[in-house]
């Protein structure tokens, strides 16, 4: 295996070319007589994640900290969040799988290669529900429960912050890889309002053959408006709306019955959503300030389950004569509610906030049916609900203290959080799971084809709450030199306490050139989702399906094989990093190790072929293999993240903004779980397939260059991004595939048409880059096209519009 190093050097030395290009470059342009200082203290790089002294920027933080504005995010094609966060953050990695339940619907994010339920999500700083789905297909972040970040209208953004250190003693569990706050518009006055359309025109090339696709049409309406509540507040309404037709890019499936054609569809589901916001502030007497937000979004969306052919035993001829494709079809509901105060009390900066978050979804399988039920089953089934919510009370703290130090005064901050968390699993109809008259026959699969509903047996409805306080001091020791030092208490009424800590401290050498580092230890408590999710699914394992039972650890069949009792997974976080700052140029460079102990991940699929007492412990439970979650996973991740940035005004070419930034990651495997099964022979809990996917399955190096310019009612954007290989492993070596090295560029340009009204055409892809096709003797059925495991997907070149409206 390749250093880190060796896996840098070549990107490393493009991003280090690159900047020193642009700044060679410069002498050659008139430049603007505007005071360099001005141009440097932007108003947008004000940071209020990882720090709580007020009124410090990105460049002054002891932590890395990335700040992504709505416009950048809105200057590229893709006007779903998650996918704009991930092109404009190198660290942040955002997959499309395909084929794999509800995962196809929500998606999660990664930050630094690690689980998606490993970064914490803040709404104006308060901690995001999660979703109700527990991805537990063959996903980069299997097993985790995690944030949909889609669930927010990029219109309703004011600023991303993205925190990259671990953040546990300052914000509590999950903050293990960093922190994602998103600040939301607070605006009293003005609007806007944008339409967007694009699709894929692309030529899809697979391993048995070439086709033209015009595909995905995609239309987004978003709008904001600002209003004023009296003389000192606000209230900003933002709602978006979205409408985006499915992607296919399967192959040609080569067996008989199929005659040639393409049978399934693997790509982007088919979404419609619509979104609102609302977030607002209002003074009230004595200094003191009420705020709020609320949001609400009503997703329906509808991806591909695998074909079954005419000649499948599973299907019934009467009703599909020539074999039919099963849908998963989803309707998530989300919602959050918030409200607070904040003003000083007895000399204390105070902040008092309740927060509730809801995500329920529904499930349907589409186009299907019960082959028990023969002639007689049912074509679309309620496959049960997912529900998860939680309250969160917080209150926190702080005041500066004048203790004579030549850096200014010593800040020191406090808190309390009380959260109580719910989750529930409900059951689908009958026939969505049961076997019926025709069961007896056990070549055919019981429930409905492409997703079992869950059962009575599965339902649950289980809650906990957690108690938690910390102290965090910041203190200026010189003009020079500050250092900060957070603490944390949580109790977990579902499996106790713990403790975190973390130590920062920044020295500045000059205005220009600083050093930063930390070490902290961080945790993240087991989810209730991955605590208690049970269900019967057909997976899909070595191209046949096996229906999988998913067991809660305490479960008497998951502890016959192995498991036991979940427990808080915890780490130890390094960085060391420097600043510079040269007028209009500024670079960060941040090295970092992350040591995970106890990861919670979801077993290997243990088959009752495997032993007597496996199919013994099975057979009883209607299910042909078992899975469950544990934990035991040890890794390590060492990786860079570099940064900069130039800006360089012309009185005669117009502005322009560069930007290279590189992400350069690799995580190690160091312990597997063991087994404390009774059983003889003991089943493996985790293998090579598992193992790999946690190693190799997101690109170890991700660079990303780009330039914006703006002159007059002129602009424009180019954008190139570098990703590296990235595995999509198998059980053995022979069934391994990957994406390739790849760089996808994107273009966009843009015109004022008046002072009110813009448009925007733009590429995104413009050379219709894929990751390298998955080889024809690893796709017997034709359904994986790609590597859904592709850090950037894989559905070609997308080309769209935008008219927007400002007042």
């Amino acid at each position: 295996m390749r250093t880190l190093y060796q896996r840098a050097a070549a990107p490393a030395l493009l991003a280090t070319v690159s900047t020193f290009a642009l700044l060679s470059a410069a002498p050659a342009f008139a430049q603007s007589a505007e005071p360099v200082a001005d141009e440097t203290a932007q108003v947008d790089d004000i940071v209020v994640t990882g720090t709580r002294v007020q009124n410090r920027s990105r460049l002054d933080t002891l932590a890395p900290v990335d700040v992504v504005t709505s416009e950048a995010l809105q200057t590229r094609g893709t006007t779903e969040f998650a996918t704009a966060l991930a092109q404009a953050v190198p660290s942040l990695t955002f997959q499309r799988p395909s084929a794999n339940d509800g995962s196809d619907s929500i998606r999660p994010i990664t930050l630094r290669g690690l689980s998606p339920d490993q970064t914490l999500v803040l709404v104006n700083g308060t901690r995001r529900h999660a979703s109700a789905l527990v991805n537990v297909n063959g996903v980069v972040g299997r097993g985790s429960a995690a944030v949909d970040l889609n669930t927010i209208p990029t219109g309703a953004l004011d600023r991303v912050e993205v925190l990259r250190d671990g953040a546990s003693a300052q914000y509590g569990s999950d903050a293990i890889a960093g922190v994602v706050n998103l600040r939301l518009k607070e605006a009293s006055s003005g609007g806007g309002a944008s339409v967007t359309y694009g699709q894929y025109f692309t030529t899809v090339k697979t391993a048995r053959g070439e086709r033209d696709e015009n595909d995905g049409g995609t239309v987004t309406a978003s709008a904001w408006q600002g209003f004023s509540l009296g003389d000192d507040g606000f209230l900003t309404l933002s709602a978006e709306y979205l409408n985006r037709e499915s992607t296919n890019r399967s192959d040609f499936d080569p067996r008989a019955a199929a005659n040639g054609a393409i049978t399934a569809r693997f790509g982007d589901p088919d979404v419609e959503q619509w979104t609102v916001f609302a977030n607002a502030g209002k003074g009230l007497a004595n200094g003191w300030e009420a705020y709020g937000w609320a949001g609400y979004q009503d997703r329906d969306s509808e991806g591909a389950a695998f074909p079954r052919l005419s000649d499948n035993v599973n299907n019934v001829a009467s009703i599909y004569p020539n074999g039919f494709l099963p849908k998963v079809a989803i309707n998530s509901k989300d919602a959050s509610l918030a409200g607070g105060l904040r003003g000083e009390l007895a000399g204390w900066n105070t902040d008092i906030s309740l927060t509730y978050g809801r995500n329920a979804l529904d499930f349907r399988t589409e186009d299907s049916l019960n082959s028990t039920y023969g002639a007689a089953s049912p074509t679309s089934f309620d496959s049960g609900s997912l529900i998860y919510d939680q309250l969160v009370l917080g209150a926190d703290f702080s005041r500066e203290f004048e203790v004579g130090l030549s850096g200014g005064p010593l800040n020191f901050a406090w808190g309390l959080e009380q959260r109580w968390e719910n989750y529930k699993i409900e059951a689908g109809q009958p026939e969505s799971y049961n076997r019926g008259p025709l069961g007896a026959n056990t070549a055919l699969t019981g429930g409905a084809q492409g997703f079992v509903g869950f059962q009575p047996s599965n339902a649950v409805d289980v809650d906990r709450d957690n108690f938690a306080a910390y102290a965090d001091v910041e203190i200026p020791l010189t003009d020079k030199l500050r250092v900060e030092g957070a603490v944390r208490f949580e109790d977990y009424s579902d499996f106790g306490d713990t403790q975190t800590g973390k130590l920062s401290a920044r020295y500045d050498f000059t205005p220009s050139f600083a050093l930063r580092g930390s070490v902290s230890t961080a945790f993240r408590a087991p989810s209730l989702q991955q605590s208690y999710f049970t269900s019967t699914a057909s997976v899909i394992q070595n191209g046949a399906v096996v229906e999988t039972g998913t067991f809660p650890a305490t479960s008497t069949v998951a502890a016959a094989l192995g498991a036991r009792p979940l427990k808080a997974e915890t780490s130890t976080n390094y960085s060391v990093g420097a600043v510079v700052r040269l007028g209009r140029f500024d670079l960060t460079v941040d090295a970092y190790k992350i040591d995970i102990d106890d990861q919670i991940v979801l077993s290997e699929l243990i088959n009752r072929t495997f032993s007597g007492q496996v199919a013994g412990l099975l057979d009883p439970q209607g299910v042909q293999a078992a899975r469950f979650f544990l934990n035991g996973v040890s890794t390590s991740t060492e990786g860079v993240d570099v940064v900069g940035r130039y800006r360089l005004p012309t009185d005669t070419l117009g502005d322009f903004d560069f930007t290279v930034a590189a992400n350069f990651n690799d995580v190690s495997v160091n312990r597997v779980p063991t087994s404390s099964s009774v059983l003889n022979p003991v089943p493996t809990l985790f293998a090579r397939q598992r193992i790999l996917t946690i190693e190799d399955g997101t690109p170890d190096t991700k660079v990303s260059a780009s330039a914006d310019w703006s002159r007059d009612k002129w602009g424009a954007t180019v954008r190139a991004t570098y990703y590296g290989d990235v595995l999509q492993p198998g059980s053995t070596a022979a069934n391994d595939y990957s994406t390739g090295a790849k760089t996808v560029v994107d273009l966009e340009g843009r015109f004022q048409l008046t002072e009110r009204v813009g448009v925007a055409i733009g590429v995104d892809n413009v050379f219709d880059e894929y990751p390298d096709f998955v080889p024809a003797s690893l796709n017997s059925n034709g359904v994986l096209g790609f590597p859904y495991y592709s850090p950037f997907g894989f559905n070609g070149r997308y080309g769209y519009a935008r008219l927007s409206l400002k007042w």
